[in-house]
């Protein structure tokens, strides 16, 4: 095949053969610029059409996108927050737990329980067959709505623990100060409280007190906790040692041989105070022991039983 080119200039005309190797490829590259040229042009007619509304389509997009982010960055510290303020509220819980704990073998101590059987350093005996149904997992609100619950349930406890600490405290300070028990370790009653035969004019007298014989020299003992008030000889009770327990009560151990207290000591319940003679008027080794309420002496009887 061949392609004939006819000249403005002169008539002159060439020929082209597209059997050739050149023209084949001169053609070849032709259509191949055409197609490119066609390509691009169409683009650009695309753009000049719908350029603005893909403009507007790409801008909604990175905005939207930007927007999602923000949203994402904003639930992540949300949930960080949440998380710290669960950290924060499960440290008070525990340290409130530490102090449950703590209170609690005080009173196990005060009330003399068997820490084998009450321990707070163990938890406590629990068990059971498991329970049949499916099993659920628990949504956040009924988890926060639970740890709420507890928290109020610790604070209550924690008040009532210590409300009980203070009455536990009070009682045994009442148990510490109020006069009980005996004045000596062994012995005997040899004279109770009330009128009696006076053992030196033979007549009827009021016995004041009590007395408890034993041993020469051994031990008096305080009934109840207190300051002494008197230390020293007094007419007709010999070595004397007066304590004073508060709330009205004073308690008098008399006839001693030695006191071994001085004025102004404070003492404690079952301490050795004096040694046990027959100083005074006093037919024999004994403690004369006195209780007296508000000023007046009562019958020691009902405290040494008590």
């Amino acid at each position: 095949m061949q392609i004939v080119i006819f000249s403005k200039r002169g008539g002159q005309s060439r020929s082209i053969n597209l059997r050739s190797p050149l023209a084949l490829g001169l053609l070849g590259g032709g259509f191949a610029a055409l197609a490119v040229a066609l390509a691009i042009g169409g683009y650009q007619y695309g753009l000049s059409r719908v350029g603005p509304e893909a403009e507007a389509l790409r801008v909604s997009v990175i905005e939207e996108v930007g927007r999602q982010r923000e949203e994402l960055q904003e639930f992540r510290r949300g949930v960080r927050e949440n998380m710290d303020a669960l950290a924060r509220r499960l440290g008070e819980m525990q340290a409130h737990v530490i102090r449950l704990d703590a209170l609690g073998e005080r009173l196990a101590d005060m009330a003399h329980l068997d820490t084998s059987e009450f321990s707070f350093e163990q938890p406590p005996a629990q068990g059971g067959p498991e329970a049949s149904g499916a099993r659920e997992t628990m949504a956040v609100p009924d988890f926060l709505a639970a740890l709420d619950l507890l928290d109020k349930q610790l604070a209550d406890r924690s008040q009532k623990l210590s409300l009980l600490e203070g009455t536990l405290m009070d009682r045994r300070l009442q148990a510490e100060v109020l006069p009980a028990g005996r004045p000596t370790k062994s012995g005997w009653i040899s004279s109770f409280f009330g009128m009696r035969t006076d053992p030196f004019s033979g007549r009827p007298a009021h016995h004041d007190g009590i007395d408890v014989a034993g041993k020469l020299g051994s031990d008096v003992i305080a009934v109840a906790s207190g300051v002494v008030t008197w230390s020293g000889d007094r007419y007709g009770f010999g070595n004397l040692v007066e304590i004073n327990h508060g709330n009205g009560y004073v308690t008098r151990y008399a006839h001693n041989l030695k006191n071994l207290v001085e004025v102004g000591q404070t003492v404690k319940k079952g301490e050795v105070v004096a040694e046990m003679g027959t100083s005074g008027r006093s037919t024999g080794p004994h403690v004369h022991f006195e209780v007296l309420m508000n000023g007046r002496q009562v019958d020691p009887a009902k405290f040494v039983r008590r």
